[in-house]
């Protein structure tokens, strides 16, 4: 099949939008599938305000459809709700193509934390952009509940897995965490305002916060909080050895639809404590963590949690599993019921 996906992140950015698309598109290519990518490097772009690492693409619904014509899709995925998204939106109804969509980040949310702006306003525009697609595509039944209350009923599961040759429970902890007084207690992400890092912060946790990631909140946070290590931008075996050198991952987001670095703790085999909501509340069971509306009582819950519990839920996610889903979400299968998940089905093993 010829897909062509569009999105407005893409590289050089580094999150869990841009890192779900690059393991899907790798994962169709060794199917055979043939995969082309319509992104803001293709055109004139500015920073996004708040957000500069995204680049806004100053690019009309005509100029997308002149690549969408010129790589003559067989299906088209729409992956962000940004400039291209939009454009090419407008090009497929003009065209009668049908495409689908990605919810990846609980706008809503997300714009609240940052804006003066109501999360219902937001709503209109979430529904307006993506009630015509054929199918939109969600990580988590609670998602998909959430999308049906507001009209959005042709929800299909795609989810999200761990490339497990790099994250794995064996791998030796970050040499910087030699001499750090333990429990470890890791953050891995963005760092900014909507990723609610300074609730993490404020916990009265003994022990060492370590914080791994960049963003606009950065050097604020370390000079408010130099009792706590911030390490930057990690990757590869280096963000590999932070997960599994760590006493807990605490993911303290209550935007984010899935959370991407949640899976890969649990591959590493260090439990995770969280808020009890979407995305964390999807995956976390199984005695592999702690979830609580007292962060302090999750970190202290999951730290008591067996790691090889965790381990064990990890394995459970695969990319490969994952984009079967992606493949069949792109055809004309009816949407997918949005009811509780059967114990047990959160693994996407092939």
């Amino acid at each position: 099949m010829r897909i062509l996906i569009v999105s407005d992140a893409w590289e050089p950015q580094v999150n869990g939008v841009v890192r779900t698309l690059q393991a899907t598109i790798a994962e169709l290519r060794t199917a055979g599938h043939v995969v082309g990518i319509v992104s803001p490097d293709l055109f004139r772009s500015i920073p996004c305000p708040s957000y500069p690492e995204i680049r806004l693409a100053l690019a009309g619904w005509r100029r997308v459809g002149r690549h969408i014509r010129a790589f003559a899709p067989q299906a088209i995925h729409i992956s962000t709700e940004g400039p291209l998204g939009m454009a090419a939106r407008r090009w497929c109804l003009r065209n009668n193509f049908p495409f689908t969509t990605a919810y990846h980040t609980r706008f809503p949310d997300y714009v609240a934390a940052r804006l003066p702006v109501s999360p219902g306003f937001v709503w209109r525009f979430i529904r307006w952009f993506h009630r015509p697609a054929r199918h939109i595509m969600v990580a988590t039944r609670s998602l998909m509940r959430e999308l049906a209350e507001q009209g959005l009923d042709q929800t299909m599961m795609w989810e999200r897995g761990v490339d497990h040759a790099l994250f794995r429970p064996d791998r030796a902890p970050h040499p910087a965490y030699a001499g750090l007084a333990r429990p470890i207690q890791l953050y891995v992400g963005r760092v900014a305002v909507e990723k609610n890092i300074e609730a993490f912060l404020d916990t009265a946790q003994s022990g060492t916060r370590v914080i791994v990631g960049d963003g606009p909140a950065l050097a604020d946070l370390r000079a408010r909080y130099p009792g706590s290590l911030f390490l930057g931008k990690l990757g590869g075996e280096a963000l590999a050895a932070a997960f599994a050198g760590a006493d807990v991952f605490v993911f303290p987001s209550k935007t984010d639809t899935f959370g991407l670095v949640v899976i890969e703790a649990l591959a590493c085999g260090t439990p995770v404590a969280a808020y009890p909501v979407p995305g964390p509340g999807d995956i976390v069971r199984d005695g592999a963590g702690a979830l609580d509306d007292d962060l302090d009582t999750a970190i202290t819950n999951a730290i008591a949690c067996d790691r090889s519990a965790a381990a064990a839920l990890g394995a459970r996610y695969h990319w490969a599993g994952c984009t079967a889903q992606f493949v069949k979400a792109l055809t004309f299968v009816p949407a997918e019921p949005a009811g509780e998940l059967p114990a047990g089905a959160a693994s996407v093993a092939a």
